[in-house]
């Protein structure tokens, strides 16, 4: 018998033996899982993106089929209308929640941000927000690297190269938070949809003094607090400088953009306001002739 041939019988001979031994483990360390799990993953987007909290689409899957309540699970990319099928599947009630979206705090465009160096390194907001204050004047502005771009699971950020500054797709981005994550300046905030697209925010993250603000930004938020006395609903704040609208309180009355000096909160998707009549003039009194 040739040596190849000695060769084949030997390695087909350790094959077989392998894989009975692999069988016999399997059988052996086998564990039965529900099978309602496989049936929540499937309604999932299967993104992984972690806007859930857990670390993938299959430990959400496997945590809703394991809990004894939703109240606290919600997968923001499927919506309440697929946590509903999630609890019928599994049982239980899920919450009724709103969507979010991501909204940029900072609108220090190309030319409203002067720059005041230039980096030549990776092309990362994190290493430049280790390096230091970025190309502009603004320590708390965007840094215009696109680290949110690379993040989003939905292809729902895209960088915009005439303002320098990322851009959110409404019809795609499902609020799941990984552009939060990946922006070391936490200047994306994940705030309600709003009816109808509709939601106000202060595009501005600049915590500097008012002076300082204005010469680092023309549209930087300085503080003035007119907003926070226009506001009849409680839902703006200030601190450290800067202005914060509350979404939860917001009624979406939009007296704060009206009186706010540097435009610094932003308005999206209301209906455009009509002009305000100008006052009727008084009709000219016929004159009286003396009798």
């Amino acid at each position: 018998m040739s040596i190849i041939v000695t060769s084949i019988i030997v390695l087909g001979a350790i094959g077989i033996l392998g894989a009975a031994v692999l069988y016999i483990v399997a059988q052996r360390f086998h564990v039965q899982e529900d099978p309602r799990i496989d049936q929540v993953e499937a309604l999932l987007p299967g993104a992984n993106c972690g806007g859930c909290g857990r670390s993938g689409c299959r430990d959400f899957a496997c945590a809703c089929v394991n809990a004894t309540s939703l109240d606290t699970l919600s997968c923001p990319a499927s919506g309440s209308a697929v946590m509903k099928q999630i609890g019928e599947i599994v049982g239980l009630t899920a919450a009724e929640t709103k969507p979010k979206i991501a909204v940029l705090k900072c609108n220090g465009t190309c030319d409203l941000r002067p720059q005041v160096a230039r980096y030549e390194g990776a092309p990362t907001c994190a290493v430049l927000a280790s390096l230091g204050a970025g190309q502009t004047g603004c320590p708390n502005g965007c840094l215009g690297c696109g680290d949110c771009v690379s993040a989003c699971p939905y292809d729902a950020i895209h960088m915009n190269d005439a303002t320098g500054l990322p851009e959110v797709d409404e019809d795609k981005c499902v609020g799941c938070g990984a552009c939060v994550k990946a922006c070391p300046r936490a200047i994306i905030e994940l705030r309600f949809k709003g009816p109808r697209g509709m939601r106000v925010w202060v595009a501005c993250s600049n915590k500097e003094k008012g002076a300082m603000a204005m010469k680092e930004c023309k549209v930087a938020c300085i503080g003035c607090s007119k907003c926070a006395k226009e506001c009849t609903h409680d839902a703006i704040t200030i601190a450290n400088n800067l202005s914060y609208i509350d979404y939860e309180k917001c009624k979406l009355c939009r007296k704060c953009v009206d009186v706010c000096p540097t435009h610094a909160i932003h308005a999206v998707n209301f209906p455009v306001k009509k002009p305000q009549a100008a006052p009727a003039q008084p009709k000219p009194q016929p004159e009286v002739s003396p009798a």
